[in-house]
């Protein structure tokens, strides 16, 4: 036998037909709520919701008029006066392919203020079922329920639920993760990218002062000499100063993290990440030591981690 898409035409008003049909049926009858109403729970919705009404502390307490459905909640276990129709609605949007569901909104309506020491029962009937809608969630059916809540013969509210059965919207294919910016590389700095390239920090020298420099420049900013030669950095530093980036995002990034300015031992400062640190743990003066990462196959840059004894 053949599978039935649930989106054919034909086969979607056939479905809807079926599913109005649940339409008057009950969904509970005569159900009892799990606890009568009771000062406890009122005083725990009213902390939680910061309600300070005195209207709901004292001898003469009412219970907040929003907490008529909390009376008719059955918990994990349900309600005894739980019906078949209801059940069987929601089977067969399950067999439909609605298989998720979202709770959408509810309406009520308050007829007298409920106190403690009420016991509640209540009726609830499938008042409608919608024909398939489209949302971003994905196609389904909206079905709502009235319930009528009671003390006694005396009809207290109406709460009227509603909630999409759906099946879920085909989730788009996660976009490969952008690739980490390139620095820029011209013929002033080439030599210190070569140098990162074979895993060494490379630093310029004059040799007309012996003056250390970083970033690479074209000429010596102490005397002006333009010739310069290159020594290795050892690794070792300290954080000089450091900016924890939270905003803006970048695609290629996982904020936060924490950008640091590195004195290293040399004497000359480099900015950089510090890795393998959470970012809330940085602080200026924190020794670290420099290491190499490769971020993909043709790309590896110079940043730093916590030293041993500060790791």
């Amino acid at each position: 036998m053949d599978p039935v898409d649930p989106l054919d035409p034909v086969h979607e008003d056939g479905l809807t037909a079926r599913l109005k049909a649940y339409e008057g049926h009950p969904a509970a009858v005569a159900a009892t709520g799990k606890d009568p109403v009771n000062v406890p729970m009122i005083r725990h919705w009213c902390e939680a919701l910061g309600d300070t009404n005195p209207a709901y502390t004292g001898p003469d307490a009412v219970a907040p008029p929003t907490m008529l459905q909390a009376w008719t909640m059955g918990g994990l276990t349900g309600h005894t006066g739980r019906a078949r129709a209801y059940d069987e609605l929601l089977a067969l949007l399950d067999e439909s392919g609605c298989t998720s569901v979202v709770a959408t909104d509810c309406e009520q309506e308050y007829l007298r203020p409920l106190r403690p020491g009420d016991e509640i029962t209540f009726d609830t009937v499938i008042e409608s079922v919608s024909a398939r809608k489209t949302t971003k969630l994905g196609t389904g059916h909206f079905v709502t329920t009235r319930t009528d809540v009671r003390v006694g013969d005396t009809l207290v509210g109406t709460h009227r639920f509603r909630i999409l059965k759906y099946a879920p919207a085909g989730r788009k294919k996660a976009e490969p993760r952008p690739a980490r910016p390139r620095p820029v590389v011209n013929r002033d700095n080439a030599g210190f990218w070569e140098g990162v390239a074979r895993h060494r920090l490379l630093i310029q020298r004059c040799t007309a002062c012996a003056t250390l420099r970083f970033p690479w420049l074209p000429g010596c900013a102490h005397c002006g000499g333009p010739d310069w030669d290159t020594v290795e950095a050892g690794g070792e530093g300290t954080v000089y100063s450091y900016v924890v980036m939270h905003h803006p995002p970048f695609p290629a990034f996982d904020p936060p993290y924490a950008v640091a300015l590195v004195q290293l031992a040399e004497g000359v400062r480099m900015i950089s990440n510090v890795v393998g640190t959470p970012y809330d743990k940085v602080r200026i003066g924190m020794p670290v030591r420099l290491e190499f990462r490769s971020y993909d196959d043709d790309l590896v840059l110079p940043v730093f981690s916590a030293a041993e004894e500060d790791a």
